[in-house]
């Protein structure tokens, strides 16, 4: 009975949260967070359903096309900074909306509220295993929380420490995407904080507090996965954690490069992965992206046809080889300057179709694939998986921070780094200052495009955007980190429901 009376609970998407005294038959969270010490499938049922989050379609809350989890938001991001350029529409999915920047300019639009309840709800169902896990909502006192989870069993310990840590993901994604100036606002208020699993509408705390709460369950979680051996890269272990912590802290206070070289060089030794080759194997950049088990990723699903995943996915938006919008008319592909900016060495270059006659030109026929291989392929995703980290990232971050911490150390980095995708890196030896800077930011673009990440590299490195001429609009208007067009608004509905946000801003 317990396991129905779960299942139930985890699909449902209507109020996301157990209730504190039953009303009939279903459990308390105390009652199932009791079961969970017994049998600790229980509790990791419920955290499969924070991931399983992540790649669902309408986690967002709309029947938007865009609307399936993590992926669609990493599309978004990418379009925002314009590395991403829309090149054909034909159906119309993120036009108006996202690429003429309408949403970030209109809180009425629901892309903003897609985003805002996308990420509140994976928050609010790591809350919500934090406490069957605890058996009662999360402490206020450091002390406190720390003897209830000494404990634990390790399996229990384990879990809610990936509860903690998709926690602060999802908070570090908001202030990414609805804080236009994370520095600016470090006093000010501007996203509400949860901490117990029940939306019921909290005013804002200011940015400080926000990253300070993420900060705290990032390092806890990291803490508690030191002996986690994870059953398969859809959950997040230590390197994967770390990781995301060295993104936060890269993202606002400059006086902590010194942690961030520390986080990522331990993400790195203690990961299995591997930097991807320059090969067209199953590890190599013209690989496909399309194996969970490519020894590059760090963090991934497996997705298969259990999942269901189809039109409505990232992969139909991305690759010409689903059946989906980009093989039909909905085009994706690298923004022409991006692509100008590249050696003629690099072999990146070849992941895209280089053929200004043909109306999929520099579309990433060679980067993105589904195995099969077919224009307008597969109907279903299941021979294709959804990457959210893998091992570059942690490398060109610590880079990134070497530069700000031991310039000649950055400057040896990026070249080993380099070598292994351009030919002749000898031109790196003449950097120095903002150009050496500006090498490695370019080169984080262009190893990352279209998985999500350059977003977060504009914000940190308060760079501007210059759309390339393959655009369909905006074309050659440079556009600065902390314009309004790159950042979400607070939605309407948002505003509607909390009795305690009043405005957008």
């Amino acid at each position: 009975m317990w396991f129905s009376v779960i299942a139930l609970l985890l699909v449902s998407c209507g109020d996301d949260f157990l209730v504190e005294e039953p009303t009939g038959n279903e459990p308390t969270i105390k009652q199932i967070g009791e079961a969970g010490a017994v049998n600790p499938e229980i509790n990791g049922a419920f955290m499969t359903g924070v991931y399983s989050t992540m790649f669902t379609t309408g986690t967002g809350g709309t029947g938007s096309q865009s609307d399936f989890g993590q992926k669609g938001f990493d599309i978004y991001s990418d379009m925002l900074t314009g590395d991403i350029a829309l090149t054909l529409s034909t159906y119309g999915w993120y036009r108006a909306a996202i690429t003429e920047f309408q949403a970030p300019l209109d809180f009425t639009q629901q892309e903003n509220y897609q985003g805002w309840r996308y990420y509140y709800r994976v928050i609010n169902r790591s809350n919500l295993v934090i406490e069957t896990v605890l058996q009662e909502p999360q402490p206020e006192e450091e002390a406190d929380l720390i003897a209830i989870i000494n404990g634990l069993t390790d399996e229990n310990r384990h879990i809610v420490a990936q509860a903690f840590a998709m926690r602060a993901h999802s908070y570090f994604n908001l202030t990414q995407l609805y804080i236009n100036d994370v520095t600016a606002s470090w006093n000010s208020p501007t996203l509400p904080i949860y901490v117990v699993a029940d939306l019921v509408g909290n005013e804002k705390s200011t940015t400080e507090a926000v990253y300070q709460l993420i900060e705290d369950d990032l390092t806890r979680a990291i803490s508690l996965m030191d002996d986690f051996s994870r059953p398969s890269k859809v959950e997040i272990d230590k390197p994967v954690a770390e990781t995301i912590l060295a993104y936060v802290l890269a993202s606002h206070n400059d006086n902590r490069w010194t942690d961030v070289v520390a986080l990522t060089n331990s993400a790195m030794s203690g990961s299995p992965a591997s930097l991807m080759t320059a090969d067209d194997s199953i590890n190599g950049i013209l690989g496909g992206f399309n194996d969970v088990n490519a020894s590059g990723w760090m963090w991934g699903i497996d997705l298969n046809v259990d999942i269901g995943l189809g039109l409505v996915s990232w992969w139909g938006q991305m690759d010409a080889f689903s059946y989906s919008y980009a093989a039909v008319g909905d085009n994706k592909a690298m923004d022409q300057g991006l692509y100008d900016s590249m050696r003629a060495d690099d072999i990146r270059r070849n992941q895209f179709l280089d053929d200004p006659l043909s109306t999929r030109n520099l579309q990433p026929l060679n980067k993105f694939f589904d195995s099969d291989r077919i224009i307008f392929g597969s109907s279903q995703i299941v021979k294709a998986d959804y990457i959210y980290m893998r091992y570059a990232e942690p490398l060109l971050l610590n880079i990134e921070a070497l530069y700000h911490t031991n310039p000649a150390g950055a400057k040896t980095a990026l070249k080993d780094f380099a070598q292994t995708r351009i030919d002749d890196v000898s031109y790196i030896d003449a950097l120095n200052g903002q150009a050496l800077l500006d090498e490695i930011y370019k080169q984080t673009r262009l190893e990352l495009w279209g998985e999500g990440k350059s977003y977060y590299a504009m914000k940190r490195n308060k760079a501007t955007t210059v759309r390339g001429d393959n655009h369909l609009t905006f074309v050659g208007e440079p556009i600065p980190w902390n314009d309004e067009r790159m950042t979400l608004e607070i939605p309407l509905q948002e505003i509607q429901d909390n009795l305690f946000i009043n405005d957008q801003n």
